[in-house]
This record gives structure tokens, sequence and C-alpha cells, in this order.
């Protein structure tokens, strides 16, 4: 089996993505991040996602400081959007987008995969139903593969990487029927930009609001704990 490294929040996307890595053959190596995020919660939810989805993966949390830098309503003391309508939500960066946390969280990975022997990196980056970020883009993943590919010695050395992005053309109800087809349990995952210590999630946020839309959209109810739901 070929070595890959898979970055698992614990959400929606990046959990579908470690299925789908899985589903491919792959032995997976997860990666997550305490950055600073104020939704640290939602590392219990990648561990959880991990133990369900890949049991004998690997995974490191691996600690940085993106508080530093702040600027972002996910690291610094600035209100998450609440209650936006769609047309809002996709209409500019939103205040959630933490400065150059893809091309960080990707450095990382690519350190890792060097380490492992691994060509393969996974991210569940995508462009349809998302909140806007520039590090989703198709453009931004093949312009990170190209540099990866110079920056390497394991690349240099004739052993290419490839990110693979397996949703990046998916909505998000597209996501999650690929998801359920997986047997995926999407009540172990975490989305929310803002939830309780409980890890209840708001329902009121960008990320909480394209969910339960997705969910809505096919028929099903969201199987996760909301605030509003008690």
């Amino acid at each position: 089996m070929k070595n890959a490294v898979v970055l698992l929040s614990g959400g929606l996307d990046s959990s579908t993505t470690l299925a789908l890595a899985k589903e491919r053959g792959y032995a997976t190596y997860c990666m997550s991040f305490d950055y600073g995020q104020k939704q640290l919660i939602e590392l219990k939810s990648a561990r959880k996602v991990k133990n369900s989805i890949a049991p004998e993966a690997g995974h490191k949390i691996v600690k940085i400081d993106l508080k530093t830098f702040g600027n972002s309503a996910i690291t610094d003391n600035i209100d998450v959007p609440k209650n936006r309508s769609e047309k809002e939500i996709l209409s500019k960066i939103p205040i959630t987008y933490v400065p150059a946390r893809n091309t960080i969280f990707l450095s990382y990975a690519l350190a890792y995969a060097e380490v492992l022997q691994a060509n393969d990196i996974f991210i569940g980056a995508n462009i349809l139903d998302y909140s806007g970020y520039p590090d989703c883009r198709p453009a931004y993943i093949e312009a990170f593969n190209i540099m990866a590919n110079l920056a390497t010695s394991r690349a240099v050395g004739g052993e290419k990487i490839k990110i693979h992005t397996p949703l990046i053309q998916l909505n998000k109800a597209q996501i999650i029927e690929e998801g359920l087809r997986l047997g995926i349990d999407y009540s172990m995952t975490l989305s929310c930009y803002n939830p309780d210590e409980n890890g209840y999630s708001c329902g009121e946020c960008d990320a909480c609001i394209l969910r339960l839309q997705a969910f809505k959209e096919l028929g099903k109810d969201a199987p996760i704990k909301y605030i509003s739901h008690k």
C-alpha cells in the first residue's frame, strides 16, 4: 500500500476525504492542527473520525500558533458572522478566513510526506458551497503542487508529489452522499465555527447553514447536536 497524508480537521469535508483516501487503497496518516482556533473541540471529532474510519491510521496533532497573527474570527476576538443568507455567505471572503492556513497546513503535510516516503497528500478543499476561501481554489492547489515538486528532495529525486482534492468540484449535498455511501457516521463530525464547550454546533454560522441546507436538500436530518435543539 502507498502511504498518504490526510489533513483531518474533524469536519464533514475532511472526514469524507479520509474515507475516500482509504477506499482508494492508501495507507493513511492523518494530520490535525491545534493552531489557536477557538473551536479547539474539533480535535475531539478528528480523533473520533480517525478511529472510526481508519483505526489503523497514524494520527499526528501538530501544535502551532496562528492566533499570534489574528485577523480571523476563528483565532481572534472577533464575532463569528451569524444567520447570513447563502448570497451573503458566497459574496466575499469572510472574516472566518484564517490567513494562509491551508498553505501552512499543506507545508506541514509535505514535510510529513517526505518523512513517510509518501507521494500523496489529501485535503478536503472544494469550490462549491464554501465560504469564499481563496486557498480552496483549483488554481491554488495546482500552484502548491508545482511548488511541492520543486521544493522537496523526494520530488527532485524523481518521486512526484500529488495533492489530491477529491471533493473540489462537489457541493455539500454531493459530499454527504459520497460519505453516506462510504458508511461515514456524520454525527461524529464538527463543522461549526462557534460550538459551545459541550460540542453543540451553533446552527447559525456559515458552516452550519451550508451543512443544514445540504442535509435538507437530501431529505435527511442533520445528525449532530445544535445549541438551539438542546
